[in-house]
């Protein structure tokens, strides 16, 4: 398949982790693609040019040749579907199952620690506000979580890399690069995450001032 004319849709602070996770499938994936940003302060994503192919009216969209996609997790499979290059997801069935799992879950669960941490803290620094109780709670179902996950000590969730990995750092990484408190093997995998060239590339970019 063609991926001469990809194109992603990103908001204009690159600070959306969903967005963040594409642009790192497709770095991993290794494919050339312009960029183009969407000022979602301004509701530019409600504008019919982009509301009506995005369909959900949300960052990230990817446009390849004359399909439009957006949604984070379903962008990451069609690429690992569609491309050659590093593989996105296991080869193994119910690890790659699993590592849909992961994506699914820290899509819509612990909004406590996402509303309290937001991608600010990874972006552009702490904030000094302690946690809630319902924002403690729900990192001890984070630390639970991502302990079983990764309780065979690999640095990775299944053995290879995969883009879930990039999803739980992010989760992770709202908590330890704001200071809290946060086990000292989930922090080395957080961090360790985080220097991966693809991951940087994304957290280096310019950012306009907040």
């Amino acid at each position: 398949m063609s991926s001469t004319n990809l194109r992603l849709y990103t908001d204009a602070q690159f600070a959306s982790p969903y967005a963040m996770s594409v642009f790192v499938a497709l770095h991993e994936k290794g494919l050339p693609f312009e960029l183009s940003t969407v000022d979602l302060a301004c509701q530019a994503n409600r504008a019919p040019d982009f509301a009506a192919p995005s369909l959900t009216q949300r960052v990230p969209m990817l446009v390849h040749d004359d399909f439009m996609l957006s949604e984070s997790s379903a962008i990451t499979e069609y690429l690992d579907e569609a491309f050659q290059g590093t593989p996105l997801y296991p080869a193994d069935r119910r690890q790659r199952a699993r590592a849909r799992q992961v994506q699914a879950w820290l899509r819509s669960d612990l909004m406590p620690i996402r509303q309290e941490r937001s991608t600010e803290v990874l972006f552009y620094g702490p904030c000094d506000t302690p946690l809630s109780d319902a924002a403690r709670t729900a990192a001890g179902k984070l630390f639970a979580a991502a302990e079983a996950l990764l309780a065979g000590g690999s640095p990775n969730l299944f053995g290879e890399w995969c883009i879930a990995d990039v999803d739980l750092a992010l989760m992770l990484n709202r908590l330890v690069l704001n200071g809290d408190a946060v086990p000292q093997r989930l922090a080395d995998y957080a961090t360790h995450q985080w220097q991966r060239a693809s991951v940087q590339a994304w957290v280096k970019r310019e950012r306009p001032a907040r």
